[in-house]
């Protein structure tokens, strides 16, 4: 099990949005034209969105992204996110329809292959100067970054995701402030769905579950909780003893638009991301 740690991720460039092609305008912000034909003007700023980002295409390959793999810019320009499976923070400049950041930090978590491979591949194409193009697609925008070499990395705004009736898939353990992989093997094993009616079902990597979780501002109560007694390969048992160990009692949690993050009053902890919202 790979635990996170902090690691200087050299170049590192972050997307920002323009103008869609051909739409000649130069400024770093777009809007609608509100028509739907998804032509845009200047107007609607782009910092503070979630963008996540859908594929990344290299030499003419595309590649989807991993779950969860997003980027936001705030308006003091920082931009954060996820590559995938590690989060990274970053400056970064806009100007125009151009964007530029500096070198930033990333966590050092040991990922699927398939991920880091993906990873790897998207810091690549996060470097130097790009070319950002915006479009409004029904009630949602695209965001295109085209890199000097002609690779391009394409996004999507995204809602939120509530709590409840999300199928929170489990990404992540945590322990104080360490955030450690899952064991190998588990990766895709683990989930978690609540219910308007107070509810909680999934699975536990390798048994599935019931119970009651009762929400409260912050906090989450579970009931016991009552689920199947397969016997499992080691690596799912001790994912499911460890998940056990923070589905119990008062715990507290927090939503970062589509991450869940839930911790127990021992300090260990779980983090779950939802799948992309539908166009």
């Amino acid at each position: 099990m790979a635990v996170s740690v902090l690691a200087v991720l050299a170049t590192l460039t972050l997307a920002a949005c323009g103008t869609e092609p051909g739409s000649g305008a130069g400024s770093g912000e777009s809007a609608d034209s509100g028509d739907g034909s998804g032509t845009v003007r200047a107007g609607q700023p782009v910092t503070g969105v979630h963008w996540t980002v859908s594929s990344l295409t290299v030499g003419g390959r595309k590649t989807t992204a991993p779950a969860g793999a997003h980027v936001e810019i705030g308006p003091e320009g920082k931009a954060t996110g996820s590559l995938g499976c590690n989060r990274f923070t970053a400056d970064a400049a806009v100007e125009g329809d151009k964007v530029t950041v500096g070198p930033g930090t990333t966590t050092g978590m040991g990922c699927e292959k398939e991920v880091q491979e993906f990873e790897k591949a998207l810091g690549r194409a996060f470097s130097g100067e790009l070319k950002a193009a915006v479009a409004q697609r029904s009630d949602r925008k695209t965001l295109t970054l085209t890199t000097a070499r002609g690779d391009t990395i394409a996004l999507v705004s995204e809602p939120p995701a509530p709590l409840t009736g999300t199928a929170w898939k489990v990404t992540g353990l945590v322990s104080g402030s360490v955030t450690a992989s899952l064991p190998a093997g588990t990766e895709n094993k683990a989930h978690l769905t609540f219910g308007k009616d107070g509810s909680v079902e999934g699975s536990l990597g390798c048994n599935s579950f019931r119970g009651r979780a009762t929400v409260s501002g912050s906090t989450l109560t579970f009931g016991p909780l009552t689920s199947t007694r397969k016997m499992c390969p080691g690596p799912e048992m001790e994912l499911e003893r460890a998940l056990n160990g923070v589905l119990e009692g008062t715990t507290t949690f927090g939503i970062d638009h589509r991450s869940l993050s839930i911790e127990a009053k021992n300090g260990k902890g779980l983090e779950a991301s939802a799948p992309a919202a539908e166009g």
